[in-house]
């Protein structure tokens, strides 16, 4: 069995390798089991990591994103079953790419709208765009050539690009195959439809205040700014150099620093506050924030086969998150059913319902060496679980 010693070394180890800081915490029926900081959140100023550091999510913004959406479903504002041209007229005469054995492609219409369904379990049939690299993937040169005009323009709105994007091929029938990318921009734009308010403002009042979650937000604010850890790029050599600075662009205020949905930043603990939740059937602190089954309902795996790659061994997908669905085929020592998911600067979450236990994890750097942080911290950490 791991201890709080156990996982005091393993950080530790993380950043006497190399790794810039990191912050590491679990609860197990909504109290604290382990709350931990290792290295820096400025290598040259030497500013320690500490509670109160501020983490870019990437992608983990989608765990708050989908449990919003969630509890929208739960309110009666939709069903999975309602096609997306409820909110995206445009989107009504998609077409898709069908490929032929003679290495030749034709675009046909598709059989089915997209349904709200399809957006959540990631088979909308379109990747993530997100340069104008060259590319012989037809979905992908559409979606580029959707862009251009708002690329050049320099700054966008969501719902714009929503707009721009319906003019793009799909990799496939919608429905039919997982494809991770666009997604996410749909769900925001449908969550602002049903709303009639920005997603931020919706985040902020279906979770953000009621979880007490005060650091996380999209746009900076306070000294948030002061306490983001920088971003640190790992060269060949095991250097740390400074990392782009354009993926902050987004958290700046003003129309002028827009471009589509803005990812979220936080802290360990206000994330954690989230993930405890979840873990604890939509209970935090004795208020109920969503139901039980609606949360068993969004870890439900919709994938006719798991992942296999080494990282996501184990996992199926729900709406929105991976949950565990083999633990032999994943080497993984907690329950099946824990859901959760994965920033690409190295953020990581997951939230065990069985045992009521959550846990939080996050660093900064790239490449994010999720494979290697990721998967020894988490058996670690449920390793302390009785």
């Amino acid at each position: 069995m791991s201890t709080t010693h156990d996982l005091d070394r393993l950080i530790r180890d993380f950043t006497d390798g190399g790794l810039p800081g990191c912050g590491l915490m679990i609860t197990q029926n909504g109290k604290t089991l382990y709350e931990g900081y290792s290295g820096y959140a400025d290598l040259d100023a030497k500013t320690p990591i500490t509670e109160k550091s501020v983490y870019r999510m990437a992608s983990m913004s989608k765990i708050p994103l989908y449990v919003t959406m969630m509890m929208l479903y739960e309110q009666g504002k939709f069903l999975m079953t309602d096609p997306i041209t409820n909110y995206f007229p445009e989107w009504a005469n998609m077409k898709k790419v069908v490929h032929q054995a003679n290495g030749y492609f034709r675009i046909e219409p598709v059989e089915k709208p997209i349904t709200i369904r399809d957006v959540m379990s990631m088979k909308c049939g379109l990747p993530y765009c997100n340069s104008d690299a060259p590319t012989d993937n037809r979905t992908l040169r559409s979606m580029q050539e959707a862009m251009k005009p708002l690329w050049e323009r320099g700054y966008y709105t969501n719902r714009e690009q929503i707009e721009a994007i319906s003019k793009s091929y799909l990799a496939c029938e919608p429905g039919t195959e997982w494809i991770y990318g666009f997604s996410s921009e749909l769900a925001a734009g449908i969550i602002e439809a049903v709303c009639d308010k920005p997603v931020n403002d919706v985040f902020r009042e279906f979770l953000f205040d009621p979880l007490g979650m005060d650091d996380t937000r999209a746009i900076f604010f306070g000294d948030i700014e002061e306490r983001m850890v920088k971003l640190y790029a790992k060269k060949a050599d095991g250097t740390m150099v400074p990392g782009p600075t354009f993926f902050d662009k987004k958290h700046l205020p003003g129309k002028e620093n827009e471009a589509g949905w803005a990812r979220l930043f936080s802290t360990v603990p206000d994330f954690t506050k989230l993930m405890t939740m979840l873990a604890c059937g939509g209970v935090y602190e004795g208020q109920r924030i969503m139901g039980r089954k609606t949360i068993d309902a969004m870890r439900a795996n919709g994938l006719d086969k798991l992942f296999t790659d080494t990282y996501n061994a184990g996992y199926g997908y729900g709406y929105g998150v991976r949950t565990l669905m083999d633990k032999a085929a994943g080497n993984h020592n907690g329950s099946l059913g824990a859901f959760g998911w994965t920033g690409g600067f190295g953020t990581w979450c997951e939230a065990d319902p069985e045992d009521q236990v959550a846990i939080v994890y996050m660093h900064n750097m790239m490449p994010n060496m999720e494979a290697y942080y990721h998967l020894r911290m988490r058996n670690v950490a449920y390793g302390l679980i009785d």
